[in-house]
């Protein structure tokens, strides 16, 4: 079958600096029907799912549904809401939940500081299991459907504790995609056995690097430099490494002759908790031959973030 999925993949389009970006996540429990805009088009009120996401706009906070893997009858049965709140910004990173009977009681959230890293006593400190949503939202891509449900649904099976479903992740053509909280990292093309060795490793506080999009806490240069730092250093420890500046640059008078750059360069700085630093040169290149970011969709370029080279702070290490 012939999808955004498939030719990705065939085309070996990289992952790293792919993920969505949000320094903080409000994840709402909403059973039932999505539609491809979930918080205006679900058993959600419209209107609260639209003022919730106005409340959130250029706060840094993303907001989502999510669900139980499984069947989802077309039914308003009245329930308690399960909500979580995340940062995801190493050093302050932090994960909270509660049940509302209503979303719209969540209007009266602080998004802005929700967004900084404070969340004000809302709900409890999470001590659960760490938690896997994998997106299979089908109206917004099929690809998300056919690869994303089954995968939720074979976790579940599994015994595996805390995974949900959830409307949108980004990067359709990464199916099936998933996000990990507490940390926040985004993974793609993901089977039951690469997200079973993600949680593992979350559970002794580590990161997987196989098929990891990056931290949504950063922008995407920020990710993609992260990443190159981990690997070129074997530092797989959560919360250690943080992106402490990102500046544009200038092309570099020698531009690795295999990437299709479009002249869009940062110099990116990464600070280890141990002191530590490196500077990372990330370019934003043209994925070529074209192909569909989504099904459906027209044939394109997407942005891809290429590691040019990574420097310690007393030197050259990749």
């Amino acid at each position: 079958m012939n999808t955004c999925t498939t030719a990705s993949r065939d085309l070996e389009e990289p992952l790293a600096g792919t993920a969505a970006t949000a320094r903080t996540w409000l994840l709402i429990e909403q059973p039932g029907p999505w539609g491809a805009k979930a918080l205006v088009s679900s058993h959600l009120d419209p209107e609260v799912g639209r003022a919730l996401e106005e409340a959130a706009d250029g706060t840094g906070v993303r907001v989502a549904l999510v669900r139980r893997p499984g069947r989802h009858a077309d039914h308003h049965a009245s329930q308690r809401h399960q909500v979580y709140v995340a940062h995801t910004v190493p050093g302050n990173t932090w994960l909270r939940s509660t049940t509302v009977a209503a979303p719209e009681e969540l209007l009266g959230l602080d998004f802005a500081a929700l967004g900084a890293g404070r969340h004000g006593g809302f709900g409890a400190p999470y001590e659960g299991e760490p938690l896997a949503f994998v997106c299979t939202n089908g109206k917004r891509d099929r690809c998300c459907a056919l690869l994303g449900r089954p995968l939720a649904s074979e976790l579940a099976s599994s015994g595996e504790e805390g995974v949900w479903e959830i409307t949108h992740l980004g990067g359709h053509r990464f199916s099936p995609t998933l996000l990990v909280l507490p940390y926040g990292y985004a993974y793609g093309r993901s089977s039951a056995a690469d997200v079973k060795e993600v949680l593992h490793a979350v559970r002794s506080d580590r990161i997987v690097l196989h098929g990891c999009r990056g931290n949504s806490a950063w922008d995407r240069p920020g990710q993609a430099a992260e990443l190159a730092v981990r690997r070129a250093t074997a530092e797989y420890r959560a919360d250690v490494l943080s992106v402490v500046h990102t500046a544009s640059m200038d092309p570099p008078t020698d531009p690795p002759v295999d990437a299709h750059v479009d002249n869009a360069y940062w110099d990116v700085t990464i600070a280890h908790m141990d002191g530590r630093r490196w500077t990372v040169v990330v370019a934003r290149g043209a994925s070529l031959p074209p192909r569909p970011e989504s099904c459906g969709a027209a044939l394109g370029s997407p942005a891809r973030m290429d590691v040019v080279a990574v420097r310690e702070a007393s030197g050259l290490r990749g």
